[in-house]
Parts: structure tokens; C-alpha cells; sequence
């Protein structure tokens, strides 16, 4: 069986997310203790304790996640002797997930990862003014119907004026993340409805992520990629705007700055990855977003997640 590894995106963090592989284990800690000394500040203590709404400010979240996808992946490498370069064939992340992929791959430092994604999830944040911008789950679309469904929202019918409203992410199983400016995302719910989509309905978010107004964003992450020291990865990525093998470092370089604004084609990274021979699919880090849709884009291929010091014992014993 061919084993690839996914590595989750925001909103897979929890307080309480990497507590036990800090007690169990002391590579964890030192993961955990490496992102703490990077971005001065206690991040180890945010996420063992929260609160939630600290912890998830897209600023912390981001690297918060990718460490405890680190801490996994240098607990099977010191404990389980597992080596990546071996074992894994394909590694694959969706959003930020795909920072910690390469950082797995060897593609980043984990401080380097860390600084890029705290970088990141500011230029982020501070992309768009307050309320400006909203996302919003189209449960039971199609990627085609969504984009038409887009497309007619675009335009302002009392003035005619267009406003960016687009797919952010194809997540597979019928569902669809739309962004953009707030009032084209309104109605687009309401095409949604109209066009007897299942469940439209507003997300919980600070910010209209992977669309056309991250663009000044795209423009800081230029920037820092292009002075960040970077490798070619020890396993092909699949990145999430091309749904391709990537392993030249500008190349990867390149399709990290087009993420920002671009949508995470994740149906679509998850079926090449089948159709490059991928039977075993990982998720690694916190919770279990992936592997649930994992279990609808590919029902006949294994899925599982490892995040806990029984998660591990389990995989590595499964070997």
C-alpha cells in the first residue's frame, strides 16, 4: 500500500491540542519549545490551555497547528524510527496544512515554518478592514454549480458594481467554501437557495480567506517566501492550487504566494494522490477534518489520523 500524508488546516485546533505528546514525549517538547522561542511568545501554553477564542485568532492557529503536525512527525522519527523519505510517498496540506507538509518534507526549517506562518495569518488578518469580507459552506454543491452560483452574485443589482465573491475551497463530498466581499457572499446564499443547494450558511471566520481581496497578503508572503531558506522536499508535495506533484523549491515558493488568494482544490489534490498510487491516507496533527472527508472522496482507500500518544503507538505498530 502506497501511504500518503495530509496535514490539517484552521479550524482543527482545540485547547488541549498537543498536551499529551508534550507529556509523553520529550521531542514533542522540544517542537513545541522551538515554535515558543521563534515567535517569543508561550504558544505551547495557548494551546494546551486555550482560551478557544485566543487560540483561534488566525495568527496563532496557524503555527499552533503545523507544531503539533511537527511534533508528530519527530515523534515517528525518534520513537518509531520512521523515516518519511522511506515511508511516505505523497505529503499534502490543506491551506497552512501545506506549510507543515513541507516542513515535514524537509522543505522548511520548523522555525522558519513557524515565523511564515505567524507572518502569515497577520497579513491575513490585515488584508481586508473589519467585516468587509465573510465565507460562507455551500453543503450539496458541485464545483460547477458553485461557480455559477458565484458568478451570478458577483454584481451589485442596485448598482452594477462587481464584488469579488469566489470558490476558496473545494473540499470534496459536496462541499464548497465561498469568500469574498460581504455583501456579494450574501447573495450568493441566497442564489444558493434559490438554486436548491442543501445548506447555505455563514462561517465563523475574521476574514474572506483564499480569494482576490487576500491579495495585499499574497503580496507580504512574496516577499518572505522569496527571503526564506528553503529545500527541496524529501516527498513530493500536492499542491493545493495546481492539485499537482511539486518538489522544486521556486516552484513550491511560487504556489505558496498563489494560495493566499487562490481556492484549495482539495477533491481534487486527494484524487490525484489516488491516481498516483495512494491507498493509505495519514492525517497527522490535530483532530480529524481530513480523514472524515477523506472517507467520502475516496471510500475504498484507508483513512486514519494520528494526534495522540495511542494514535502513534497504534500506527507505528500497524507498520
Amino acid at each position: 500500500m502506497a501511504l500518503a500524508f495530509t496535514f490539517p488546516g484552521q479550524g482543527s485546533q482545540a485547547p488541549g491540542m498537543g498536551r499529551d505528546l508534550a507529556n509523553a514525549f520529550p521531542v514533542a517538547r522540544e517542537v513545541f519549545q522551538e515554535v515558543d522561542d521563534t515567535l517569543s511568545q508561550k504558544l505551547s501554553k495557548l494551546m494546551f490551555e486555550g482560551p478557544a477564542e485566543e487560540l483561534t485568532l488566525t495568527a496563532n492557529a496557524q503555527p499552533a497547528l503545523m507544531a503539533v503536525s511537527l511534533a508528530v512527525v519527530r515523534v515517528l522519527e525518534k520513537e518509531g524510527g520512521f523515516a518519511l523519505r522511506d515511508r511516505v510517498a505523497l505529503v499534502a496540506g490543506h491551506s497552512l496544512g501545506e506549510y507543515a507538509a513541507l516542513a515535514a518534507a524537509g522543505t522548511f526549517s520548523l522555525s522558519t515554518a513557524a515565523r511564515l506562518l505567524r507572518l502569515r495569518g497577520e497579513a491575513m488578518q490585515q488584508a481586508t478592514p473589519p467585516g468587509t469580507g465573510a465565507m460562507a459552506a455551500l453543503l450539496g454543491a458541485e464545483f460547477d454549480q458553485a461557480a455559477a452560483i458565484c458568478a451570478a452574485a458577483e454584481a451589485d443589482p442596485e448598482t452594477g458594481k462587481r464584488e469579488v465573491v469566489q470558490i476558496a475551497n473545494d473540499n470534496g463530498g459536496g462541499q464548497i467554501v465561498i469568500s469574498g466581499a460581504t455583501a456579494a457572499v450574501d447573495r450568493a446564499i441566497e442564489g444558493a437557495k434559490a438554486a436548491g443547494v442543501k445548506r447555505a450558511m455563514k462561517l465563523p471566520v475574521s476574514a474572506p480567506f483564499h480569494c482576490a481581496l487576500m491579495a495585499p497578503a499574497a503580496d507580504a508572503m512574496a516577499e518572505a517566501l522569496a527571503k526564506a531558506g528553503m529545500a527541496a522536499p524529501l516527498v513530493p508535495v500536492v499542491a493545493n492550487v495546481t492539485a499537482a506533484k511539486a518538489t522544486d523549491p521556486d516552484t513550491i515558493r511560487d504556489l505558496l504566494v498563489r494560495q493566499v488568494t487562490g481556492t484549495v482544490r482539495w477533491r481534487e489534490c486527494i484524487l490525484a494522490m489516488g491516481a498516483m498510487g495512494c491507498d493509505r491516507f495519514v492525517e497527522v496533527g490535530s483532530g480529524k477534518v481530513l480523514t472524515g472527508l477523506m472517507k467520502r472522496l475516496m471510500p475504498e482507500a484507508q483513512a486514519s489520523a494520528i494526534g495522540t500518544p495511542a494514535d502513534i503507538e497504534a500506527f507505528l505498530k500497524a507498520l
